[in-house]
């Protein structure tokens, strides 16, 4: 597969575009997010993560002309059979209240032991002519409470990864990007362009 020298990020979220950003940056990679383009977001109708990413990569490449890379990623909590899961941000309501989230999912689990829970990501590359491949990634761990930590976004100060003392929301980015599901996904999408 080959690699593009310029891509749209399929992503309004400033958070998720930072760390695809870093990710990207060593590779030499120019991008651009799709809100700096003005592309609007598709709704999210898929079942899957890979089913959204996909969706999202194939709506921004076809729009800026260019290919396109997006995120759908989520946390899946065990004792909540997976969800928020794809729910994630909408768990966080229209103002994008991860605070408000993490409270729910809290509430969800009063009274179950079963702290497991897993961050998924799914990567989506779209080409203007139609093409996509999807590259997925997971990391295990459980989650806390209160939720620690100001780095990250999303769900990050509640979720820590297995063998691991402390939160994502705690942890240098960097260290997370060693570990994390989107740096998971995504050396699978390198491994792809090295093919």
């Amino acid at each position: 597969m080959e690699r593009p020298a310029k891509l749209v990020i399929a992503s309004h979220n400033p958070g998720k575009l930072r760390e695809i950003e870093d990710l990207l940056r060593p590779l030499g990679i120019a991008v651009v997010g799709a809100a700096a383009l003005g592309l609007a977001e598709p709704d999210e109708t898929g079942h899957t993560f890979a089913e959204n990413a996909a969706l999202k990569a194939r709506t921004a490449a076809e729009a800026a002309k260019l290919p396109a890379l997006a995120d759908d990623s989520g946390l899946a909590v065990a004792a909540l059979d997976g969800a928020p899961g794809i729910y994630s941000a909408r768990w966080a309501g229209p103002g994008k209240d991860f605070r408000l989230a993490m409270e729910k999912v809290e509430a969800a689990l009063k009274g179950k032991s079963d702290r497991r829970a897993k961050f998924v990501a799914a990567l989506a590359l779209a080409w203007p002519d139609g093409r996509c491949d999807v590259f997925e990634g997971e990391v295990e761990g459980a989650l806390v409470w209160p939720p620690r930590g100001a780095r990250g976004f999303g769900y990050d100060p509640m979720f820590v990864p297995d063998g691991h003392a402390i939160t994502f929301g705690e942890m240098e980015p960097a260290r997370k990007h060693e570990m994390s599901h989107r740096a998971r996904a995504f050396a699978k999408l390198v491994k792809a362009w090295s093919a």
